[in-house]
């Protein structure tokens, strides 16, 4: 029986964009190796057809410099007609403001004035979805760091990915647990997992 092979060349085909993480850049030293390998710098966006991304960089910090948010009021205002919009780091710098519902941070204030569809983040590796006036900030799952918690499904702890399509302005996003052995392989979508009220409101549908 002849050993099948992946061919490391066969992703080259796709654009990679990285959001810099705490494991990524954490001295003077590795952010010029990340720029480097990344070829783009800590912060950064992008179009795709009718969509924008702004990548923020808190990689050193739990929270947003004034710096960085004042790059994305910057890249939003002069990418305001983009139709779907969407921003991205890997910490949730978000996470009190939303879960609390505080209109009145100036990363809120910015989503909203420029009709940020979603902010989405890593790090915490829980699933999580919390809608603060329309804005919806999207915990995602581990990409295969080390589960914590409760480490149960149902609470958002698992392994996956994200499969997103954009169609006009509608957000067409599926959040793709793994298959067995390290999972059940099934799909959600961010409103499965909304946050509200403290507790969670999940539902699940089949593998598709």
């Amino acid at each position: 029986m002849a050993a099948i092979r992946a061919d490391p060349y066969a992703l080259r085909r796709f654009q990679l964009f990285l959001a810099s993480g705490n494991h990524d850049i954490w001295s003077t030293r590795s952010a010029a190796l990340f720029q480097k390998y990344a070829a783009h710098l800590a912060h950064y966006s992008f179009d795709h057809a009718q969509a924008h991304f702004t990548i923020l960089d808190n990689s050193q910090s739990d929270n947003f410099s004034p710096q960085e948010l004042q790059f994305l009021e910057t890249d939003l205002e002069a990418h305001k007609d983009q139709r779907v919009k969407f921003i991205v780091s890997h910490r949730p710098s978000w996470l009190v403001d939303a879960m609390f519902q505080n209109t009145r941070s100036r990363l809120h204030q910015l989503a909203k004035k420029y009709g940020v569809q979603y902010v989405i983040a890593g790090h915490l590796h829980q699933m999580l979805d919390i809608d603060l006036e329309g804005v919806r900030y999207v915990s995602m799952a581990s990409a295969g760091g080390h589960l914590r918690g409760t480490e149960q499904y149902g609470d958002g702890w698992f392994f996956g990915y994200a499969l997103v399509g954009v169609h006009g302005q509608a957000v067409d996003f599926h959040i793709k647990e793994l298959k067995p052995p390290h999972g059940q392989g099934r799909v959600t979508e961010p409103k499965d997992w909304l946050k509200a009220g403290g507790a969670l409101n999940m539902t699940t549908t089949p593998g598709r």
